[in-house]
């Protein structure tokens, strides 16, 4: 079974492959003059690379494009989870908008006719490409989306669980023993990114050779489970030197709707839950994951420096959203917690001036859409929710919003529909979240976080709160993206179920 999903990548590979050295002459000159895009997914990555302040990931690529580009420090995903959050994404729209907040629901199922981020390039003379993960790569009835692309994409419709793997002759002997770990010696090329970096390497170069104005999508897997990047990779840290959990324990006085069962780890623990070997092993995993995708990121840039075409490319770098490693009780994503919700975002455009510097300003993934459009002189289609950051990428001292906003529904994998949904505003100081009954869109609990004096959202204060000011502006903000009602009349065939046993296949 895995062989054959291998040869059938392979085949579209290499279709893809030959049908874009032949797309050249149905290019329009629209386009002509206008830079680059290289768009770089990352899958499940928090905001932890080197360049954000974490001592113990080591990302020199990362870093160097960090430093050639502005580095968003307070940057939100709109869901974390990967279907919604690459829809809202990909098209520049809330999942309250799109109507996805599961795993199966397409885009094209909320609206045939969305122009998507990539779709916009496509219709104004640009070559598009996906390589990898670029819309949800599961479940859903479409496989990714075609439309957006001018030939087909590669490597971006399968179960991460598919990424075995796959060598000539025997494989060496595993040196994991935690659950969903694999620690083989084997070459990057094995697994679906190293085959992934070789392909945009491909790509480029023949991108250099035509001239034409590109935008190319590269999705990286990792570091999303299961944690199996070669030996090499783990051999870079000191597992007895890595940190455990700072924050092991739930918040304080948090309601346990805000907490979930961890389901993509746990469902593989043992009845005793994971012993604390396994918790470091499974945060070593994580980490040598992102420097697995992080030398194949390095890759993908030597190739557009070594072709000359950095000076007119526009380079972007992004996660889905965030992870939990063991802090709060939690392990992976699904909930509103900042260790979910923030996310790593880098913009690199040539020659910036503010090449290297981080912003503070409030972001979401939702303002690339609108950013993108404007850095490329291309008109954006109307109904876009987020807001450009070019003047952020002018001045990174700028603010161009007051707030950003994730959510995420009760169950967090939920069958028919979902019995809450919670609603969460972030400001510079603080995060605010509303549970609320689905149905009736009733507040059932409520959460407070004040990062000034617990970044780390290990209290909710929300039963001693500040000043009636602070809150009043907090719920304004709040009922300003999600009016308090609730998901009333909505037909049930639009809620699709899954699975219940939880999100392995995600």
């Amino acid at each position: 079974m895995k062989q054959k999903l291998f040869s059938k990548i392979l085949s579209r590979t290499v279709l893809a492959l030959c049908l874009g050295a032949g797309v050249s002459q149905t290019v329009s000159h629209a386009a002509e003059g206008k830079p680059n895009v290289l768009f770089v997914a990352v899958d499940d990555m928090r905001n932890d690379a080197g360049c954000y302040g974490n001592t113990e990931v080591i990302t020199p690529n990362i870093d160097r494009l960090a430093a050639r580009g502005v580095r968003f420090d307070m940057a939100y995903c709109q869901q974390a989870v990967c279907n919604p959050s690459r829809a809202s994404l990909l098209t520049g729209r809330r999942p309250d908008t799109l109507r996805i907040w599961n795993l199966t629901k397409g885009l094209r199922q909320s609206d045939p006719d969305v122009v998507t981020l990539p779709q916009l390039f496509k219709n104004n003379g640009y070559f598009t490409q996906g390589i990898g993960k670029i819309f949800h790569n599961w479940r859903t009835e479409e496989h990714g989306d075609p439309q957006s692309w001018s030939v087909p994409a590669v490597y971006h419709y399968s179960r991460h669980d598919d990424d075995v793997p796959e060598v000539e002759g025997d494989l060496p002997p595993d040196l994991a023993t935690a659950p969903r770990c694999m620690q083989l010696d084997v070459p990057d090329e094995a697994y679906f990114d190293g085959r992934i970096a070789d392909l945009a390497v491909k790509s480029l170069q023949e991108q250099a050779k035509k001239g034409d104005p590109f935008f190319l999508a590269v999705g990286f897997w990792k570091p999303h489970l299961p944690f199996n990047p070669p030996k090499k990779y783990w051999d870079m840290y000191d597992r007895s030197k890595l940190s455990m959990p700072a924050h092991p324990e739930a918040p304080k006085n948090v309601p346990r709707i805000a907490l979930h069962p961890s389901s993509e780890i746990m469902r593989a623990a043992g009845d005793d839950g994971l012993s604390d070997d396994e918790v470091r092993e499974l945060r070593h995993g994580y980490l040598a994951g992102i420097s697995f995708l992080d030398a194949q990121l390095g890759k993908v840039l030597d190739e557009l420096d070594r072709l000359d075409l950095a000076k007119n490319t526009i380079v972007v770098f992004w996660s889905d959203h965030g992870f939990h490693l063991g802090e709060q009780s939690l392990w992976a994503k699904t909930s509103n917690f900042e260790l979910d919700a923030r996310v790593p975002l880098i913009i690199a455009t040539p020659d910036s001036p503010n090449a290297g510097q981080g912003t503070d300003a409030l972001t979401e993934l939702l303002d690339l859409y609108p950013t993108l459009a404007e850095l490329c002189g291309l008109p954006a289609p109307e109904g876009l929710e987020g807001v450009s950051l070019v003047p952020v990428l002018k001045d990174p001292s700028a603010d161009v919003q007051a707030a950003a906003y994730t959510q995420h529904p009760r169950p967090n994998y939920y069958k028919g529909e979902p019995e809450a949904m919670g609603v969460s505003v972030r400001t510079e100081r603080y995060r605010y979240t509303e549970w609320r009954d689905f149905k009736t869109g009733e507040v059932v609990a409520s959460e407070l976080y004040d990062h000034a004096a617990d970044p780390d959202e290990t209290i909710n204060i929300i039963d001693t709160p500040p000043d009636a000011g602070t809150m009043a502006n907090l719920k304004h903000l709040l009922e300003e993206k999600f009016p308090r009602q609730g998901y009333v009349g909505r037909p049930a065939e639009e809620f699709v179920p899954v699975i219940a046993k939880g999100c392995e296949d995600c």
